[in-house]
């Protein structure tokens, strides 16, 4: 049964933000295609089968932004290409929202979020953040070893960590309290510091594998949002996924999220009528053979579907 959305007015139009974005490739030698490859297998059709208006104005590929020359800042790594896609980012998702409709952005890159939950809570300033990942991505500039900021968005989203004067438009708007993260499984030991100093609420496969994954979803959802009345922002990973269904992400690690299991979450979250921001990031075709991008992309577009309202019956 379609869910009726509490913040998505009559009719319910969401937005779609393709951001082909990986700051590790140089614009068009190997920029991520993967929102260009769930667009092109029918992904728009797909949505407007479920009942939505679908805004699409093309693929964000940031022509305008050159950062050729970009040394690192200490030991971060592309910082001002990253700080101005997702700026941009930002706000293209915060007008999208503010017209009341729902943003959905395809990655790219999961530094992308700290511009699609920074867009979000532009309009829903108490919006909760459920985070599906392999990955914490909370990482500070501090304790990053590898300088990649795709693995630090969540640390400038809660304001954590030594600030980057390039990342100053990034506010410290999220509360550690109105973020919980399903399905980690490879969570560096400086970040499992961060998660226990904040007091972040962290369901890792292992209480999947222990509670069972509604169970989990429902736990998840008592913390951040107890009276389930709050704005829902949900930035799903598809390396959250175990490779053996996603293998066409940028980090695969075995032992992850079953194809049930993933889509469980996305229909209990639009279940609740409260999703307000959705993301799917890190579906990379560039690394695997055709047999596994199609199977990926078949599955982001089966994830998207079913936070977007398609239920088994």
């Amino acid at each position: 049964m379609a869910s009726q959305s509490r913040f998505i007015p009559e009719p319910k139009t969401l937005a779609i933000v393709g951001c082909p974005f990986s700051p590790d490739f140089k614009p068009k030698a190997g920029v991520d295609q993967g929102p260009i490859h769930l667009v092109e297998a029918g992904l728009i059709g797909q949505l407007e089968n479920l009942g939505w208006k679908v805004v699409f104005d093309g693929h964000h590929q940031f022509e305008e932004i050159n950062a050729l020359h970009d040394p690192p800042i200490g030991i971060l790594k592309n910082p001002r290409l990253v700080s101005r896609v997702t700026q941009s980012v930002a706000q293209v998702v915060g007008e999208h929202a503010a017209k009341g409709q729902l943003p959905v952005t395809l990655g790219g890159d999961h530094s992308l979020a700290m511009g699609t939950i920074s867009g979000t809570l532009s309009k829903y300033p108490d919006a909760c953040v459920v985070w599906i990942d392999a990955h914490a991505d909370i990482n500070t500039v501090d304790s990053t070893e590898s300088g990649n900021i795709h693995g630090m968005p969540v640390s400038f989203l809660l304001g954590i960590g030594s600030k980057v004067e390039e990342f100053s438009w990034v506010k410290p708007i999220l509360k550690a309290n109105r973020l919980v993260y399903i399905g980690l499984r490879d969570v560096d030991a400086g970040e499992k510091k961060i998660l226990r100093d904040n007091n972040i609420k962290a369901f890792s496969m292992h209480e999947v594998d222990k509670y069972g994954i509604g169970k989990v979803v429902e736990m998840a959802l008592d913390h951040v949002n107890p009276g389930r009345d709050k704005p829902i922002h949900l930035s799903f990973d598809v390396d959250a996924l175990d490779p053996s269904v996603a293998p066409s992400t940028g980090t695969p690690v075995r032992g992850g999220l079953t194809f049930r299991e993933g889509h469980y979450i996305c229909e209990a979250i639009y279940e609740t009528g409260l999703l307000v921001g959705l993301d799917l990031m890190e579906v990379n075709p560039s690394l695997a053979d055709q047999a596994s991008v199609e199977q990926t992309v078949a599955v982001g577009c089966s994830l998207l579907r079913s936070a977007l309202g398609e239920t088994l019956l």
